[in-house]
């Protein structure tokens, strides 16, 4: 990678299965931003999953560790598939994505939730309960249950298996994650949802007292409210215009935000930015990714819907490069684009015509020339 030090050095990492389809058109819409609008960038292709294995013996080889280690934004694509059977256990948890997130310390994963008009016909929740939807979900993605210990499976005395894992929170990765979410809603309608399960788990209880403390002590001036996770799954879908921001744990974020993407249309609208921690500099490291996964049953047909992509671009020109200009243009050339019918298989009502993953790439990029024609006219 380039040097400069006023430039911003970005891993563009594929993965697997829809993965490197997806982030074939992330990829243009880079170059696009680096050429017209002169965002100070550079990028480095680098591989993951099956392919480096077959070459290397490591699904993470050493030179896309070397890529992701010094860059400070990461977008990545996807993992998993079926081609997983062919990667033995160790060498995939060696080079897993959680993993990555616990190496990077990216505990704050933010997964905007907006409506587009534009899909109302094929979103499976009716119009008027879409329209005006636009919130956050927080995850705290570095502790809980999908990193505490102990964790595994044994066999009993009497014959039967048995699997456990644990779910565990301290105060400061409460308190840091929260801080993430009161920060985030003073830029927007000044609202925080703390999601928990206090009436059954410990680890709630402690997260709720925690979130209200912080609450008392710095961020009085927002609005704190507090639903348990199974309300909560059903007023995302009942009214999610109510809500802000929401920040919650690590397995209740993964679950909720994949609910939540009804309120997108589709799973593949959907962008994530996962953020470490600040350092002395004011920078943070970060991974931009669709919510996704791999989609095998799809991977290689060329029609996986690429937004989700595209949309976490967004993020990381708002986030990691700090031109919400940008970002505001990136995203309205997806609402434009989306106006004027593109339409992916995911995301097409009945009888539209579906675009392959390329042509909505280029919907997309068709839109950025219009809108920048039309403001240097």
């Amino acid at each position: 990678m380039s040097t400069q030090s006023n430039m911003v050095k970005v891993a563009v990492v594929g993965g697997e299965g829809i993965g490197p389809e997806v982030t074939a058109q992330s990829r243009r819409v880079l170059d696009w931003f680096a050429a017209k609008r002169n965002v100070p960038m550079t990028l480095r292709e680098a591989q993951y999953g099956l392919i480096p294995y077959l070459a290397t013996g490591k699904v993470l080889p050493e030179d896309t560790a070397e890529a992701m280690d010094e860059a400070d934004a990461i977008l990545w694509g996807a993992t998993g598939g079926p081609e997983t059977t062919e990667v033995p256990a160790a060498a995939r948890k060696a080079g897993s994505l959680l993993g990555l997130r616990s190496k990077y310390d990216l505990y704050a994963n933010l997964r905007p939730i907006m409506a587009s008009p534009a899909l109302s016909a094929s979103a499976p929740l009716k119009a008027e309960v879409l329209d005006g939807v636009d919130f956050v979900i927080i995850r705290e993605l570095t502790s809980g249950i999908y990193f505490g210990e102990p964790r595994g499976i044994e066999t009993l005395p009497d014959g039967q298996r048995r699997g456990f894992n644990t779910e565990q929170y301290t105060t400061n990765q409460i308190r840091r994650v929260a801080r993430s979410a009161f920060e985030l809603a003073r830029t927007r309608r000044n609202k925080v949802c703390s999601v928990d399960k206090a009436n059954v788990l410990e680890t709630s209880v402690v997260w709720r007292e925690e979130v209200i403390r912080l609450h008392k002590e710095e961020f009085s001036d927002v609005e704190l409210t507090h639903l348990y996770v199974d309300n909560a799954a059903m007023q995302i879908v009942r009214e999610p215009r109510q809500f802000d921001v929401m920040v919650t744990g690590n397995i209740f974020g993964d679950i909720l935000s994949d609910c939540a993407a009804m309120a997108s249309g589709s799973l593949g609208m959907l962008p994530s930015a996962s953020l470490g921690p600040v350092d002395r500099f004011g920078r943070r490291k970060a991974l931009y990714e669709p919510v996704h996964g791999s989609a095998p049953d799809i991977a290689g047909k060329g029609i996986a819907n690429p937004l989700g992509s595209i949309l976490s671009v967004a993020m990381l020109l708002r986030l990691t490069l700090n031109r919400p200009e940008d970002a505001d243009l990136l995203e309205q050339a997806v609402q434009t684009a989306l106006a004027s019918g593109a339409r992916t298989a995911d995301i097409a009502e009945a009888g539209a015509k579906k675009l392959s993953t390329v042509q909505m790439g280029d919907a997309v990029l068709s839109a950025l020339d219009k809108i920048w024609a039309k403001e240097h006219a």
